[in-house]
């Protein structure tokens, strides 16, 4: 028998809808709850592995705190494994190799000389994997957990992480993931895929015989020094006339000299069209280029080997899961961070590449430190100074700048009160080699104190001399503190302290 429904009537049904609703936010709410309580508490969640993140992770650590990283790759980050690290291995072998030919002008003998790629790669990725377990093992010494695989974010009503279908959660959560380098898409320019990005120079088993690297940063110009001075046919593409466009204009018009002094074959105002691979697997590249007009002629690079993307990195946030925390992206995908490193979400931060601003290693190490020191040292004001940091460009010779050009220089501060010292000579180490390569150098200076804004430099050495000269910029020095220091000789450095 079946019971008649009881009527209610429709001013109480609706006295009752909100109750209902209302039981069943709060039955959401307990859902949410008791899934977050399920998860694995840290005081400190770091997501990335990289230099920044394990950085702040340690630190957190040292002052007391929980600490996790999650990392489903290797530990250490682009710098370590695909960056910083395994591209100076390289550039230091391009040196040898300069330096070789300069040995008979010194007096010495060189007879067969060869080179081998494969020997320097074992031994570079022998020790690339030696950093891996040195940073391991640092973790290990912290007591900071390690955590293999993707994290992202749930939606639990705290801030939660699920890797491999665990999860974990803390009152501060760091965002630390890199970034990764740009390939164009099938269809931008077909064939794209053929080629490689920087990730894959270091997975190459030989020395390619004909090369092309398409792009103006920093990454394609160190690359294609590599190529060159190793013996390979290089050919740079770029958009514009010159290469390293955001640095100061001396550097940027000397740099793209060298390069063409050292052999490399740049093709100006151009841009890959489409890619194709023969039955051999040579690569046949179509290049565009307008240098005079809007009518732009086409050209092939035939036979190729390699070609290398080297055209801009993109932050690494997929499958993040931002929806599930609202955090806030730029056009670009980078993440919005105040200079506290704070997202827009509490509890969230975020630094390093994922953040698209000064994609340096030492850059996101410093700001993590700080993070962990305001985080739980209570130093509330702990941050990064963005502010006149250090470069160096490994091309050949290396580039050394700290602080603004003298075209910022001059935005800031009117060109009446900007002067810039200069000079350029070759140094002593070439007097006797026939091989020859420039040193230059600039001091830029603002208002009636002099003050040094800026120092911008290429030539043997500048690498290793900037670290010093940095120090006396960031401390405000002028031009006459560099006036007072007696000059060390003979030396390039000497040069710096007297420009007149």
């Amino acid at each position: 028998m079946r019971w008649p429904r009881p009527r209610v009537p429709w001013a109480a049904r609706a006295r009752l809808l909100p109750l209902a609703a209302a039981a069943a936010a709060a039955a959401m709410a307990q859902l949410r709850a008791s899934s977050s309580s399920s998860a694995t508490a840290f005081d400190y969640l770091v997501l990335g592995g990289g230099s920044g993140g394990l950085a702040s992770a340690r630190r957190a650590a040292e002052l007391g705190a929980r600490a996790a990283v999650v990392e489903e790759g290797r530990l250490g980050g682009t710098c370590v494994n695909v960056g910083c690290v395994p591209k100076k291995v390289m550039w230091n072998t391009a040196v040898h190799s300069e330096f070789i030919h300069d040995h008979m002008d010194y007096g010495f003998e060189i007879s067969n000389v060869k080179f081998n790629w494969r020997v320097i790669k074992e031994k570079r990725d022998a020790y690339v994997k030696r950093l891996n377990e040195i940073y391991q093992n640092n973790l290990n010494k912290a007591r900071v957990e390690t955590i293999l695989g993707h994290a992202s974010f749930t939606a639990d009503r705290e801030p939660t992480v699920e890797v491999d279908g665990k999860k974990y959660t803390a009152p501060h959560i760091l965002i630390a993931t890199g970034g990764r380098p740009l390939i164009p898409s099938e269809s931008e320019i077909p064939g794209a895929s053929l080629g490689i990005s920087s990730d894959g120079f270091f997975e190459l088993e030989e020395l390619p015989k004909r090369s092309v690297v398409v792009g103006a940063g920093y990454i394609a110009v160190e690359i294609a020094g590599i190529f060159s001075a190793l013996g390979s046919k290089t050919s740079l593409l770029i958009r514009f006339d010159k290469v390293l466009r955001n640095f100061d204009s001396m550097v940027s018009s000397n740099c793209t000299q060298e390069l063409e002094n050292n052999g490399v074959d740049i093709w100006k105002h151009s841009q890959v069209k489409s890619v194709t691979k023969s039955p051999s697997g040579r690569l046949t590249v179509m290049v565009t280029s307008s240098p005079d007009s809007y009518k732009p002629t086409f050209k092939t690079i035939e036979d190729v080997d390699c070609l290398l993307w080297a055209i801009g990195r993109q932050p690494n946030t997929g499958g993040l899961n931002f929806d599930h925390v609202d955090v806030k992206v730029d056009g670009k995908g980078h993440i919005i961070v105040d200079e506290f490193q704070n997202t827009n979400r509490k509890g969230i931060y975020a630094l390093g590449d994922v953040c698209g601003k000064a994609l340096l290693t030492p850059v996101a190490i410093a700001a993590g430190r700080k993070l962990a020191h305001r985080l739980f040292e209570g130093k509330e004001d702990s941050k990064l100074d963005y502010t006149n940091i250090p470069t160096v460009v490994f091309s050949h010779p290396p580039i050394g700048t700290v602080g603004l050009t003298e075209e910022e220089a001059v935005a800031a501060f009117g060109r009446e009160n900007v002067k810039a010292y200069t000079t350029s000579f070759i140094p002593m180490y070439y007097a006797v080699t026939k091989r020859k390569a420039k040193c230059v150098m600039k001091l830029v200076c603002a208002n009636k104190e002099e003050k040094v804004v800026g120092l911008h430099m290429q030539g043997l050495g500048c690498d290793e001399m900037l670290q010093g000269f940095a120090v006396a910029v960031k401390m405000g020095a002028t031009k006459a503190d560099f006036d007072r220091t007696v000059a060390i000789h003979p030396t390039s450095s000497e040069e710096l302290v007297t420009l007149r």
